[in-house]
C-alpha cells in the first residue's frame, strides 16, 4: 500500500490551504499512491482562539474538496482534522474519504490537550473544543487501518483497541509543539509501532516560527519492527512510503507478541 503524507504549510487563509493541499494532493496522485495523509488542522492556524472560526460542518467546503479529489483521482484520503462545528459543538475531526468519495470512517478527537505550567506554557484544547469517544477505523482492499488525532497515540491502551479490531497500521494527523516533538515524536511511534506490531504514520505541518503555536514538523512513519523507516524534517515536503503487509504478517510470526498476550497483560 503505497501512501503519502503531506507537510504542508499552514496559513491564515482557508481557501490558500485548500488550494496548496489540492495541489499537492495531485501530485502526490501522480506518483501513484493509494492513500493520501494530511495533518492535523490543515486548512486553519493551530490556534484555539480560531477553531470556532475556521469550523465547518459536512456540507463545508473543505469536505466537498476532499471528496472531490478523492474521487477523481481514485485513492484514499485521510483528511488530517478540520475543526467541525455540529449541535453547537467544535470538534478536532478526521474524515476519511474512500476511492468513490465517499465518508468511510470520522474521528473525533479523544483527547483533547490541555495543559497549564506555572511559569511555562499554557493551552487548553477544551477551552474551544469538544471531545469525540470510541477508536476508529476504515477498511480497504489491504487491510484494517485505524486512525487517531494527536494526543490520542499518547495512550497506550488506547493503542491497543486497535490492534484488538485488527489493524494493520495506524494513521495520527498530529502537531507536536517544540518541547514535546524533539523528546517524544520519535519515541512515542516507535513505541506503539513496537508494542503492536504495526505501521504508525505520524502526518504533521511544516514548523512556521512566526506562529502562535509553533510544531515540530517531522512526519513520520514506524514500522512493526519499531524502526523509523521514513521521516521528513520541519520543511513542507511529502514523504512516501509503501507500506508491506507480508511484512508485518512476518514480524508477528518472528515475535509472536499478539498470539501470546495473556488476560492478565491487559489489565
Amino acid at each position: 500500500m503505497k501512501v503519502a503524507l503531506i507537510q504542508s504549510k499552514v496559513s491564515d487563509s482557508k481557501k490558500l490551504n485548500n488550494e496548496n493541499i489540492s495541489k499537492k494532493i495531485i501530485d502526490a496522485s501522480n506518483n501513484h499512491v493509494d492513500m493520501v495523509v494530511l495533518s492535523e488542522m490543515f486548512n486553519c492556524p493551530y490556534d484555539v482562539n480560531l477553531f470556532g472560526e475556521y469550523a465547518e460542518d459536512e456540507k463545508g467546503s473543505t469536505l466537498k474538496l476532499m471528496s472531490s479529489l478523492s474521487k477523481d483521482l481514485s485513492i484514499y484520503i485521510v483528511a488530517g482534522s478540520i475543526s467541525e462545528i455540529c449541535d453547537n459543538n467544535v470538534y478536532n475531526t478526521t474524515y476519511v474519504f474512500n476511492r468513490e468519495g465517499k465518508i468511510i470512517s470520522k474521528h473525533r478527537k479523544v483527547h483533547l490537550f490541555d495543559i497549564d505550567i506555572k511559569g511555562g506554557q499554557f493551552f487548553k484544547e477544551s477551552e474551544t473544543l469538544t471531545s469525540g469517544e470510541g477508536i476508529s477505523y476504515f477498511d480497504t482492499e489491504f487491510g484494517r487501518i485505524g486512525h487517531m488525532i494527536c494526543f490520542d497515540v499518547r495512550f497506550a491502551g488506547y493503542a491497543k483497541q486497535l490492534a484488538d479490531v485488527g489493524c494493520k497500521a495506524v494513521v495520527v494527523p498530529g502537531n507536536f509543539n517544540m518541547t514535546t516533538g524533539p523528546a517524544h515524536w520519535e519515541l512515542i511511534f516507535r513505541s506503539r509501532a513496537l508494542d503492536n506490531q504495526m505501521y504508525y504514520l505520524g502526518c504533521a505541518s511544516s514548523r512556521n516560527e512566526n506562529s502562535s503555536y509553533i510544531n515540530y514538523g517531522n512526519s513520520i512513519i514506524t514500522n512493526p519492527y519499531g524502526e523509523v523507516v521514513a521521516r521528513l524534517d520541519d520543511k513542507e515536503a511529502t514523504l512516501y512510503y509503501e507500506l508491506d503487509f507480508e511484512y508485518l504478517e512476518s514480524i508477528r510470526e518472528q515475535i509472536p507478541v499478539i498470539k501470546n498476550t495473556k488476560k492478565h497483560d491487559l489489565l
